[in-house]
């Protein structure tokens, strides 16, 4: 991660690479290097990244100066910049209110539960594919009205899509895309064949929606469920298994929380803001711009580094320990600006409900002695494997 070692293809210099091997061994801590050394880089693979948090607060904050349009494909509403923006996101909020999300509570804790349980006769057990994998898919599926057989393809879909992203396989990412299309159509087909009949659902509902007085084209329900399921399932997933590998590591603050349930809301956020989920996004410049002390021109492909942002010493005091009762105004776990996201209050809730759930039915859990835990590698985030022992006693009850 020597800055200015090579140039880049279009003559830029190439200050570090993202998918090298000293990245991918930790991504976390290089990106807390890069943001003391080279906190505005160019490389190929992410054109310019920025590590600081007034650099990442600067560009999503800034809509004119900066497009989400960053791909042929559309994205609804993710992709879109003002005007077009506005409509289809007031349209997908009314989906994510507090009463939806109360509403949807009882559901995730029944998952989470049965989860859980099916654990309970095991000592040691693998986080990712036991817990947290099956968790985001079911949830996810339940909130949006889909059958239990998508659970399986779900999974699979997740691993190939990770598998093709990792090896920048263009045309098997361009096949698998349209592999996930086809469960959603096949989802709103059966809705639209059965119409009266049809399950009061949340995929159900969207056929029914309009803009400007039109009816949703097919093509932008897709877009919209694509997006909702291919967020939550990396997402929520990431996010049991960051927070599993802190409290495992951290025996006094799992027995403070298993005490203290009221503490889970400020801890999760915190940390989950040590160890970002979702490690970036995109945006395109529009204007010929200064960040920090590099030139960005128009045109030129920008990367906001979350994870980076948010452990940054200049907004977080003492930004790489952990206290939950700090002011979390700063955090951008969720994102800023008006591409904000709109499940914040939904992750909230299922990521509250299955810790509560595993303190519940699990006992004091360590990392297993003899599995070292493996790390995500770009564009994942958090971990690709853990394993965890329970000491065997009752679960302590709050």
């Amino acid at each position: 991660m020597n800055p200015n070692e090579a140039q880049s293809a279009d003559g830029q210099e190439t200050d570090w690479d993202p998918r090298g091997e000293d990245v991918q061994r930790n991504q976390i801590r290089a990106y807390d290097h890069m943001r003391g050394t080279c906190p505005v880089a160019h490389s190929d693979y992410l054109g310019w990244s920025l590590f600081r948090h007034a650099d990442v607060l600067q560009v999503v904050t800034d809509h004119r100066g900066f497009s989400n349009v960053v791909s042929r494909h559309p994205s609804v509403p993710n992709g879109m910049d003002p005007p077009e923006h506005a409509g289809y996101r007031q349209l997908i909020e009314r989906y994510f209110t507090q009463q939806r999300v109360d509403a949807f509570e009882p559901v995730c804790r029944q998952i989470a539960g049965e989860l859980v349980g099916s654990l309970k006769a095991s000592s040691t057990w693998e986080v990712m594919s036991s817990l947290a994998e099956p968790y985001a898919v079911r949830v996810q599926c339940g909130f949006l009205g889909w059958p239990e057989g998508l659970h399986g393809p779900l999974r699979q879909w997740v691993r190939k899509n990770q598998e093709a992203t990792l090896a920048r396989d263009t045309e098997a990412m361009a096949s698998i895309a349209l592999e996930f299309d086809s469960y959603i159509r096949a989802q709103l087909d059966a809705r639209k064949s059965a119409e009266g009949a049809a399950p009061e659902d949340i995929t159900t509902e969207l056929l029914r929606q309009t803009i400007d007085g039109e009816r949703l084209a097919y093509a932008d329900i897709v877009s919209i469920l694509r997006n909702w399921t291919v967020g939550e399932l990396g997402t929520i997933a990431a996010c049991v298994g960051i927070i599993m590998h802190f409290l495992a590591q951290n025996q006094e603050v799992q027995s403070r929380l298993r005490k203290d349930r009221a503490r889970l809301p400020l801890a999760i956020e915190e940390i989950l803001r040590l160890n970002g989920p979702l490690i970036s996004n995109r945006r395109t410049a529009r204007r010929s711009v200064v960040i920090g002390d590099r030139q960005v021109e128009a045109g030129d492909r920008v990367t906001v580094i979350w994870a980076s942002a948010n452990r940054d010493p200049a907004v977080f005091e003492d930004a790489d320990q952990y206290r939950p009762d700090r002011d979390q105004s700063s955090n951008l776990l969720y994102g800023a600006g008006i591409h904000v996201c709109p499940g914040a209050a939904l992750a909230r809730m299922q990521l509250r409900v299955m810790i509560s759930e595993v303190l519940s039915g699990i006992s004091q859990f360590t990392l297993a002695s003899d599995c070292e835990p493996v790390h995500a590698i770009y564009p994942a985030g958090g971990l690709a494997s853990l394993e965890i022992q329970t000491d065997g006693a009752s679960p302590q009850v709050a």
